[in-house]
């Protein structure tokens, strides 16, 4: 821990740093477990090249969103510097676990409760970050809209650009997100996400419960988080099967998956290439053809 960041956390804590260990914390940020004179213990993220400006600030309203729904656990935002470097974000330390018996499934019925409570519409009233890639929320009135306006056509342009994908591409996109309404399947009201929901962004506490960390939040539609989810596993059907019992699916979501994971592969054909764009071709294939 540098003599800068040291400084800056006992700043913003009122307390000072009395021990910091590297942990784990992903591939885009450096991680530490920092202990407090005051006996806390705090998880902290930087970056040492610098994190780009408003990213930790995106996050921390991104936890507060989702906890102020009291549906799921969120780890408690204690610190956020953003306005120089190092900048940082200081959360509560949540001590490693496993899951308790019948944790998934309680995983499952709190995220159903976590979609229920809802948004204010399709979007956000701020833009944040979905790994390092800046991502839009600004609303709009449906979900079909939101999803080609704000999701699959920007990230298809950037792909593009990054030579992840071919520049036909574009034009399957635009024919698929040209029919979204009808695909999407029923309309349903905005769902309070998550935007993220990967095996690695649940956090199994010490108290046997699924704490939900690095969150992309926006109002959206509810299968979005269910695919993703899907998409990299590390998630149990116990706690599919408990989410479609408390909140049940419309039909025909099985068939929409590969319709839901385009985005995160999309994010992911931007940030690691060309492998993750050969998918995306693939599901546009399945949806619109050649």
């Amino acid at each position: 821990m540098s003599a800068e960041l040291r400084a800056a956390v006992a700043a913003a804590t009122g307390s000072v740093v009395v021990e910091a260990t590297s942990v784990g914390g992903g591939d885009i940020n450096d991680a530490l477990r920092v202990r407090l004179d005051d006996g806390r213990d705090l998880f902290v993220k930087h970056r040492s090249r610098g994190a780009p400006p408003g990213m930790y600030p995106a996050e921390a309203h991104g936890l507060r969103w989702l906890g102020r729904a009291e549906r799921i656990p969120v780890p408690e935002v204690v610190a956020v510097v953003d306005r120089e470097e190092p900048r940082f974000l200081a959360l509560g330390w949540i001590e490693p676990g496993q899951p308790g018996l019948g944790a998934p499934a309680a995983l499952g019925r709190a995220l159903a409760r976590l979609h229920r409570t809802g948004a204010e519409g399709f979007g956000l009233d701020r833009d944040n970050y979905i790994g390092t890639l800046p991502q839009a929320n600004g609303p709009l009135p449906t979900w079909a809209e939101f999803y080609a306006e704000r999701r699959l056509l920007p990230l298809t342009r950037r792909a593009i650009d990054a030579g992840s994908l071919p520049a036909r591409a574009a034009v399957s996109m635009e024919r698929l997100c040209g029919r979204l309404d009808e695909l999407a399947g029923p309309r349903e009201p905005p769902a309070r996400l998550h935007g993220d929901l990967w095996g690695g962004n649940a956090h199994w506490g010490a108290d046997g419960v699924a704490y939900l960390v690095d969150p992309a939040v926006y109002g959206g539609h509810r299968e979005v988080d269910l695919a993703m989810m899907r998409l990299f596993g590390g998630f149990s059907d116990e706690t599919f099967r408990a989410y479609d019992e408390e909140h049940p699916l419309a039909p025909g979501h099985e068939d929409r998956v590969s319709l839901c994971q385009l985005y995160p592969l999309l994010v992911h054909a931007v940030l690691f290439g060309s492998r993750y764009g050969a998918s995306v071709e693939g599901t546009l294939r399945r949806w619109v053809g050649r």
